[in-house]
């Protein structure tokens, strides 16, 4: 869901760089819209990228190329810190997209690619959400089996089926005309 708590601390603040990448109209229902960008001298240090429902895999990883990646690069962070949260799982009960772990070990690594250029690999991760108990130490595992270099794979039992679930070439397609046009709105 929309990171609601961490852009209230920082709406202002132009030395911290937000970026939010979650279900619109999810939760809360009344936030995390792109058109938020921040307030007074946070203007434009608030990225919301609100993906609609049954975004999955593909729309994940590419909204993190296109927009959270240059956001990064432009920021030059000095050090990246990830709210984590699971509930984009295809299985959670909150939202209804369709993120794997795979999902969640892709952008970690992108993640971890970033710190490396951008900060000399300075980069932490909480855990901030994810209400599938199923799915979230799948999704977890792969997080820090990435984070930790650590090469035992727990799999996931569900990414199959989130594979399956993934739209069609056509609805992909349009999803990523949608990141394309938050990606201008927030540059």
């Amino acid at each position: 869901h929309h990171g609601n708590g961490t852009e209230a601390i920082f709406i202002d603040r132009p030395d911290v760089l937000t970026i939010s990448l979650h279900q619109e109209n999810n939760f809360p229902f009344d936030s995390g819209a792109v058109t938020v960008q921040g307030d007074g001298a946070g203007k434009g240090y608030n990225k919301n990228i609100p993906l609609p429902p049954g975004a999955g895999h593909d729309m994940y990883l590419y909204a993190f190329d296109q927009i959270v990646t240059p956001a990064l690069r432009q920021f030059k962070p000095e050090l990246i810190v990830i709210a984590s949260g699971f509930d984009a799982s295809g299985v959670d009960p909150l939202s209804r997209t369709l993120a794997s772990a795979d999902t969640f070990r892709q952008m970690t690594r992108k993640t971890l690619a970033l710190a490396d250029e951008l900060c000399q690999g300075r980069v932490a991760m909480s855990h901030e959400g994810g209400y599938s108990e199923l799915h979230v130490p799948f999704c977890g595992h792969a997080v820090i089996a990435e984070m930790s270099g650590f090469d035992v794979d727990a799999g996931d039992p569900l990414g199959e089926r989130m594979i399956k679930n993934e739209s069609n070439a056509r609805v992909r397609a349009f999803h990523r005309e949608l990141v394309d046009e938050m990606a201008q709105e927030l540059t």
